[in-house]
């Protein structure tokens, strides 16, 4: 008897393998965890990979203080049912006692890198997992599942290694660190395809629901304590879902009527347009936004 594989069967099975090589390799990774659908996938396979054991690594969740609040329950549930440790490195905080300075435009994705690279220099820990894709954006499509980052956290794109017949090399120096990306060679279509086969659940802003809405810059944005419309912006409730999630002053939602992951896994099939580029306004800054964060130490 035959047994066909998959083509989620390869992907699942390329990321238990990241996730258990990094578990031989390093002393202390970590997870990032926002809550967003891509770190779900994320810890569903890290699940899977130590199964029947639990989750060795902690989770850590960079968070702006805009974020919906939807995706910070459903954060909270997940650690909580799970019994995981969950570290939080605040904007917030960061903003209040002066290390940062709130951005003229209010949002604050742009914000996190230095709480980020604080938190992982603090922990000493020496392997971030990131749910990046590579077809997400052009930055993103250069970089290699193990990533070095400098002692600085900073990123050089033409500073990257090989990863021949899938071997990865984690070697650092003191003071460095590897960003690990188990997605890499997933799409958006493979994780809403994956999300549909696994039956794994996530924060209802994914799916279509009603929400007072205001269109800026093409994007329809939530009307909320963190963005407010401007002068000959219109308001109206619309039946939407959010394709990825960030800070609620930057992330638009799209015009859905897909209550299921079935339901969404057409709509993605039939989009000419990366969720990042339909949605994100931290992204649209110029061609180089990411790839010039992500140099800086960003995700």
């Amino acid at each position: 008897m035959s047994t066909t594989v998959t083509e989620l069967d390869a992907l699942e099975s390329e990321s238990i393998f990241v996730f258990r090589e990094v578990a031989a390799e390093f002393e202390r990774p970590v997870i990032l965890f926002s809550g967003g659908k891509d770190s779900i996938v994320m810890l569903h396979l890290a699940r899977k990979a130590f199964a029947p054991a639990g989750v060795p690594f902690t989770l850590l969740h960079v968070d702006t203080g805009h974020n919906f609040p939807e995706v910070l329950a459903y954060r909270d549930a997940v650690v909580k049912e799970l019994g995981l440790r969950l570290e939080v490195a605040s904007v917030e905080e960061y903003i209040a006692d002066g290390r940062l300075r709130e951005r003229t435009d209010g949002t604050r994705n742009q914000l996190q890198t230095i709480p980020l690279l604080d938190a992982i220099n603090s922990h000493r820990f020496d392997a971030v997992f990131g749910g990046g894709r590579r077809d997400e954006e052009r930055a993103r499509a250069k970089e290699r599942i193990f990533s070095l980052r400098d002692e600085f956290g900073q990123w050089d794109p033409r500073n990257q290694r090989p990863e021949l017949w899938s071997l990865y090399n984690g070697k650092h120096r003191p003071g460095e660190h590897v960003r690990v990306f188990p997605l890499s060679n997933w799409t958006e279509l493979d994780i809403w395809n994956y999300i549909e086969r696994e039956q794994i659940p996530l924060p209802s802003i994914y799916y279509a629901h009603e929400r007072d809405v205001f269109e800026r810059d093409g994007m329809l944005l939530a009307v909320g304590p963190y963005s407010q419309p401007r002068e000959g912006e219109t308001v109206t409730q619309r039946l939407v879902r959010y394709r990825t999630v960030g800070d609620m002053s930057c992330t638009g939602a799209v015009a859905s009527t897909a209550t299921t992951a079935a339901d969404v896994v057409v709509e993605v099939a039939a989009s000419e347009i990366t969720e990042r580029g339909a949605t994100r306004a931290d992204d649209r800054a110029s061609e180089a936004a990411m790839e010039d964060r992500k140099r800086e130490g960003y995700f």
